[in-house]
């Protein structure tokens, strides 16, 4: 017999709207998994369990009504979304993953977490981050480490590793992250998830933490193709302040009705080298991408090999210009010596970035996105780029951290995850879809980007291979 966190999101919805679920029974079921199997995953920072009791109860009593004088609910309404911990909600710890932060409790919400109270969801608690999000592991020294629930032993990947564990264990039903460098779409391919990294502007970076380099943007993971577009309507829209807005969808359209449509014959380019320079691909990754590759073609599609020679520059520029946000964050005075190793190199090195240096390296992002939108993905080009999500199957817990040597640290990071960053770079969409399985069990994503402004595309055409070859059944033995 199903249990409630058998459901997707799409479907606990609609029970609250029929009446079928109510909304503190959910959360209960939700609350009790999180006390059980929490400790295992490291899913969260902080848990909130009054806020989401109280959340609850006004979501049970405002559908109740609802119902009764024949009014709509929003599409997630009185189903728990947890907030990752990079980003604040008022009156709750925010850490973003540093003792230097451990007891910083902001008094204003960012703007995605007023999306989503006023989408209604409730409040489980703040996932689980590496310090101020830099790696693409989450370990820091405050909880335990973002397990993947396909292999304990394993980490969930980072930045958004504590999200990606509550979604693929079961306690939640998805979540929001977010991405600076790969931070939505590794924990999605390291956990078996569907993640999307939206376009430039589509998600507020406000009203105080915005990302001046444009690398960030909050996004959602989620188990299915739906699910994930649902939270992206309810996180997506232009807040006063913001200094991108991405192209709207016309009157009327929504991102879940993009994963009901049918995506048409796409031109798709599929690249399996790395385009950093001796960083190898795992067999197992460059299989899943070839094999993804074949799928697309018997759907219909048009499927090209594409080799774009591997360049050092951008991954310099990427470098300097993550120091200096690494430099940035804010740390309280006395908190340098709280600090981790790699964040404590990089804040050195962001130090030392010239001003100059830095507005080049913003340039050569420019510079790169304009040559993808001119040469590669102009009208009548490639609609899609497939590729790997990273070059290797899931790692130990620990296998990228090193402390003693954090200069080696972010070069084995990169290694791990040389396809990610570029979309960052360029502002295009790029999702993480959960296609294939290794023959050790372990999830490997392969990943889509699109033009611009187009999640549309990549929606439907996740929604296509999830109807092909459907995952969200594939479910780890802690689930």
């Amino acid at each position: 017999m199903a249990e409630l966190h058998d459901l997707t999101a799409l479907e606990q919805a609609e029970g609250i709207r029929s009446g079928d679920i109510s909304p503190v029974e959910l959360t209960e079921h939700y609350l009790t998994r999180i006390e059980r199997l929490d400790d295992t995953l490291g899913a969260f920072l902080t848990r909130t369990p009054e806020i989401a009791r109280k959340q609850a109860s006004e979501a049970e009593s405002e559908a109740a009504a609802a119902r009764r004088e024949g009014r709509e609910l929003p599409p997630l309404y009185g189903v728990p979304v947890p907030v990752k911990d990079l980003n604040q909600v008022a009156g709750v710890r925010c850490t973003m993953g540093s003792r230097a932060l451990a007891e910083n409790v902001p008094v204003l919400d960012d703007h995605v977490v007023t999306k989503l109270r006023t989408g209604g969801t409730i409040l489980l608690g703040k996932t689980n981050t590496p310090e101020f999000g830099l790696p693409c592991y989450t370990e820091n020294d405050l909880a335990p480490p973002a397990r993947t629930p396909w292999d304990p032993e394993r980490s969930a990947g980072g930045s958004s590793g504590g999200a990606a564990a509550a979604v693929a264990g079961g306690l939640a039903p998805l979540a929001h992250a977010s991405d600076g460098g790969g931070s939505i779409r590794i924990p999605a391919s390291v956990c078996g998830l569907f993640g999307i990294k939206p376009s430039r502007g589509r998600i507020s970076g406000g009203p105080l933490l915005h990302d001046v380099s444009g690398l960030a943007t909050s996004g959602p993971l989620a188990r299915t193709v739906a699910d994930a577009a649902t939270l992206l309507d309810v996180l997506a829209g232009p807040m006063p302040g913001d200094p991108f807005a991405a192209p709207s969808l016309p009157p009327g359209e929504t991102f879940a009705g993009h994963a009901r449509r049918d995506p048409g014959r796409l031109r798709i380019a599929c690249l399996t080298e790395a385009p950093v320079p001796g960083v190898e691909v795992h067999p197992d990754c460059r299989t899943a991408t070839t094999d993804t590759a074949a799928l697309l073609s018997g759907l219909g599609h048009e499927v090209e090999e594409l080799a774009l020679p591997a360049d050092d520059g951008i991954l310099t520029a990427f470098t300097r210009v993550w120091s200096v946000l690494a430099a940035s964050r804010p740390v309280p005075p006395g908190g340098e010596e709280l600090l981790m190793p790699l964040t404590r190199y990089l804040r050195s090195r962001g130090a030392e970035v010239s001003g100059t240096e830095f507005s080049r390296s913003l340039y050569a992002f420019r510079m790169l996105a304009q040559s993808l939108a001119d040469g590669l993905m102009p009208p009548g080009g490639y609609d899609v780029i497939l590729s790997p999500t990273v070059a290797a199957p899931p790692v130990a817990v620990g296998a990228l951290r090193n402390d003693t040597d954090p200069q080696a640290e972010f070069a084995a990071i990169g290694a791990f995850t040389p396809f990610t960053a570029v979309y960052n770079a360029t502002g295009q969409p790029a999702v993480s879809v959960p296609l294939q399985w290794n023959a050790e069990g372990l999830p490997i994503g392969v990943m889509l980007a699109g033009r611009y402004g187009d999640e549309a595309t990549l929606i439907a055409l996740s929604a296509q291979l999830e109807q092909a070859r459907p995952w969200a059944g594939r479910k780890p033995a802690i689930w």
